[in-house]
This record gives structure tokens, sequence and C-alpha cells, in this order.
């Protein structure tokens, strides 16, 4: 009977055990941009400029459309070499030891991956507001508590509040350039959060859009076997956002621990084609960081020039300031054809901007200039945002620090 009783109680447990799996399984999916995006997108009508999910509209470059279109023919076979080609290619670029990179469906499974790894009811998730969201709901699924602290003055994370606010981290979030602001976290900082973060924690520097900019790459920490995780994505100065590949790089001992919930499986070849071709394009990456650099500055010298708050960004996004509620002027410029960026609730008169070709952005200049000359400025600026001033003569908003 007590062996019955003893079955019966462990079969029990099993049960809930197995409940509470499916469960959180059914909960799980993967937040992407596009998924967020989404959330607030509409059907695109015919000639719409479409600048709010900071996609590259350039697409992929020749070679890499090229090596698609060739590869094409295989589609039918795993062809695992093409990982292994493309890994080597990346590692011997960069001088990192093969095992320290895993390869992705692009960097959202990864970074989701991360969290799930990483956090816990008693393992908080630390983030910056404003901050990319989709580790927020990774975090929600592992039960962690999540900290979201503001950005510096110089829209930075604080890396000093990020530590006073969670000193049971799991871990840290940092995204840089930051997304939606487009702004970067200096690499000093980064070390010491790694200095100085609880000994069982771990730093995920997410560098998703770390070619527009000047700054310098955490991939020095990976080598030198720090608690630190760097991800990559061929989304954005790439333009394979829809082709999907990204990678997770780190020391060989954390990585294995997302292979806990992503387990293994062949990456789309012409994925692995067309990476593997850009990788080896020369002068890709120079060139569109500077075309996109100039869009950028040509479009911040208007804004500049009409009176209108931005936030200063090394990206392929910007946080525009309407000074109206962020939604009003989503839906007006919807009307006129053309779609922005979601709004984040910590700035609720920030709209996010994705830098486009020199077209999209004068279409978006000729929109933005009818919807706020045909509204009236509600008043609605919290304290959050209230104005300062910026040497150039633009405003920013203020961030407590």
């Amino acid at each position: 009977m007590k062996n019955n009783e003893t079955l019966s109680k462990g079969s029990r447990r099993t049960f809930l055990q197995l409940s509470a799996a499916a469960t959180a399984a059914m909960a799980f999916r993967i937040s992407t941009e596009a998924s967020l995006a989404a959330e607030e997108r509409n059907v695109f009508h015919p000639g719409a400029v479409v600048i709010d999910a900071n996609e590259n509209p350039l697409g992929p470059c020749d070679a890499a459309r090229k090596a698609i279109v060739d590869m094409a023919p295989q589609g039918g076979r795993y062809s695992y070499w093409l990982k292994e080609e493309f890994v080597k290619t990346f590692t011997e670029m960069e001088g990192i030891k093969p095992e320290y990179l895993h390869v992705y469906p692009g960097s959202s499974e990864p970074l989701h991956f991360s969290v799930l790894s990483f956090t816990s009811p008693a393992k908080s998730y630390v983030t910056a507001d404003p901050g990319y969201e989709a580790g927020m709901k990774a975090a929600k699924i592992s039960g962690a508590r999540i900290v979201k602290t503001p950005l510096t003055k110089t829209y930075a994370h604080d890396i000093k509040a990020m530590l006073a606010a969670a000193p049971d981290a799991g871990l840290f979030y940092v995204c840089t350039p930051n997304n939606p602001t487009g702004t970067m976290t200096p690499h000093p900082d980064i070390e010491q959060l790694l200095a100085a973060k609880p000994k069982s924690s771990v730093v995920l520097v997410d560098e998703a859009y770390i070619h527009f900019s000047d700054g310098v790459s955490a991939l020095d920490l990976v080598k030198a076997d720090q608690d630190v995780i760097v991800l990559r994505t061929f989304s954005k100065i790439y333009g394979m956002a829809g082709i999907r590949c990204g990678m997770a790089i780190g020391r060989p001992d954390l990585l294995a621990k997302l292979e806990n919930f992503s387990g293994w499986s062949a990456m789309p070849i012409t994925a692995m084609a067309a990476a593997t071709a850009s990788l080896k394009h020369e002068h890709l990456v120079p060139e569109r960081k500077q075309l996109n650099a100039a869009i950028r500055q040509k479009t911040f010298d208007w804004l500049a020039s009409h009176g209108y708050s931005y936030v200063p960004s090394q990206s392929n996004c910007f946080m525009l300031d309407a000074k109206r509620p962020a939604k009003e002027v989503i839906d007006a410029m919807a009307k006129r054809n053309v779609y922005i960026g979601r709004p984040w609730p910590v700035w609720p008169t920030h709209v996010r901007i994705t830098v486009g070709t020199q077209p999209e952005m004068d279409a978006f200049h000729e929109a933005f200039q009818a919807v706020m000359k045909n509204s009236t400025t509600t008043g609605f600026v919290p304290a959050l945002n209230r104005r300062r001033s910026h040497p150039d003569g633009q405003y920013w908003p203020e961030i407590s620090s």
C-alpha cells in the first residue's frame, strides 16, 4: 500500500511538473522586432513609406543575393557544412575560437534563450528603459523580476543604477547602440558592469546595431573569458531581416546553457550562403554605414531647422519628440501612408523613426510637417520629458540618472 501511495504521489508530482512545463511551452513565444512592430502595423497601401521596424531597405548586397540564387537548387538538402564555413569565416575574421560561436536564425532566439538560462524567480532580469522589450517578455516566462532603469543624461545604460537596483540579478541586458534611442553605452561602462556584478550573473550585450556606429565591440571581453555573451545579427546593416541569420558569442560553458533550450538544428542554407558572402564583401559595412549616417544627419538637420526635438543616434533609428501622445502621431502619419515606429510608455510623446532611403525620408519630412501643422500641442509634457537645452540648439528630454 505504501508503495502504491508513493507511486501515486510520484505520479502526481511528475504529472504536475509535466503540466507546468507544457503550460510554459505553450506560453513561450519568441518576440522579435518584427512581431513587436506587427502589433502596431496595419496593411500597407501601395507606395507606403515603411520606416517602423528598423529594417534595412537596401536588402542583401549583390553578392549575398547571388549566393542565395546559386544555393536555391540545393534547398532539398540540409548542407550542414555551410554553417561550418560561416563559423570559420567569422571566427577567423574576429580572432575567436569556433567553439565560442553558436549560429541561430537571427539573434532573437539566443536573446530569449539567454534570459531563460540565467534568470528565474530568484534571479532578476535587468534592462534599460526605454529599451528593447523582447527580453522582458522572455523574463515573464522564466518568472524573473523585471528591473528597468532610466538611461543616463547622455542616453547610455546607467550601470550604477542597474547594479544598485538588482543585487539579485541573473542577467544584465545591454543593447548598444540601444533600441530605440540608437545611443551608445561606452565600453568602459560595460567593463565596470562586469567587474561589479553579482558573481553568478551574466551580461548580455546586444550588438545588433553596432556596425552603424563608431562604438567599440564587447568581443574583446568574450576573448578574455568574462561572464558575457555578445549577440550579433545580419538583419540590420546586412539587410537580411527576412532571411534570418544571427549568432551568440561567448564562453562555451555559457553557450551550452542556451543549447538546453534551443537544441540543435540545421540553419537555412540560403541564410548561411548569404551571410558568408556578406562577411567576405570587404566594403559592404563601411559603405552602408556611411550611407546611413549621411541620410540620418540630413534628417537631423531638417528636424533641427524646423524646431523639432530628437535624440542624437548612432544607429539606423532615433527617437523623435512630437510633444503630443505618440499614438496620435503614429496614426496621423499612417493616414498619409507613412508608417513610423511604436511608442515606449516611459517616453509617451516620443516616436521611433527608422532611417530609410533618402526618398523615404523626404516623404517622412513632408508627412510629419503636415501632421504637426494640422495639430495642436496637447501640453502633455510629464516631468520625465521636461526640455533642457543642447549646445547645438536642439532639445533633449531630461532623463533622471
